[in-house]
């Protein structure tokens, strides 16, 4: 006759007590295991950044690196821009043109009551330092001397036109090779007056440079008997 094996209740109640204590010790060991946390993509690859300090004060190997660069750059774009095609004595009535909108160009020709465009005429025979009056040709002369040896702004001047009573100058940045135009005009007639004009060809502001340059020469001028014909 075959037996038939009986599991007592407490070895069933034993049974599940182990069960239980393995469960519980597995996540004893879950809780104690440490997981670090997932990061994103763009959190791993940033980086402290590092503690700015105030700007370190090129040298001057560096800026004149930075000049030839502007030079190059001035170069490949051209930066001198173009002759402009109303340069000259105005026929109607005769004198220099007038000066754009903008604020980089100064002219004999403008009204008085314009204090971002005017600039006085010149006489070349109403300084005190004159002894004795000179000729028109003379006084071209010393005017031609002047703009050679004065680099105001240290812009580089080219003289491209002289005839009896019109003179002509571009003068070129030392960086991006910038060129303005500037004209003097000695109007006919016995007067000693002398016109000027002097204009950036690209850009809107000049910071002064047109004007600092015709006070410039004004100054080595007025040394030789020039004079300004109104305050400047």
């Amino acid at each position: 006759m075959a037996s038939t094996s009986m599991t007592s209740p407490s070895a069933h109640a034993h049974g599940l007590k182990r069960t239980n204590d393995r469960v519980n010790w597995r996540n004893h060991l879950r809780n104690k295991v440490f997981f670090p946390p997932r990061l994103s993509v763009s959190q791993q690859q940033q980086s402290p950044e590092p503690e700015k300090g105030p700007n370190p004060i090129p040298t001057r190997r560096e800026i004149v690196l930075r000049s030839s660069e502007l030079a190059v750059v001035g170069a490949i774009f051209n930066f001198s821009g173009k002759k402009p095609e109303y340069l000259g004595v105005q026929k109607n009535p005769p004198s220099l043109a007038l000066c754009p909108a903008t604020k980089n160009c100064i002219s004999t020709s403008e009204n008085n009551t314009d204090l971002t465009h005017y600039a006085p005429p010149w006489n070349y025979n109403g300084g005190r330092t004159r002894k004795s009056p000179v000729s028109k040709e003379e006084a071209k002369q010393e005017l031609l001397e002047v703009i050679n040896l004065t680099k105001p702004g240290k812009f580089t001047p080219k003289i491209v036109e002289v005839s009896d009573d019109y003179v002509r100058v571009e003068y070129q940045s030392p960086i991006l090779g910038l060129v303005d135009d500037v004209e003097f005009w000695f109007p006919p007639g016995k007067s000693s007056t002398v016109e000027y004009r002097s204009a950036s060809r690209v850009g809107n502001f000049d910071f002064d440079y047109n004007r600092k340059r015709i006070k410039a020469l004004r100054e080595e001028l007025e040394k030789r008997g020039w004079a300004s014909e109104d305050s400047f």
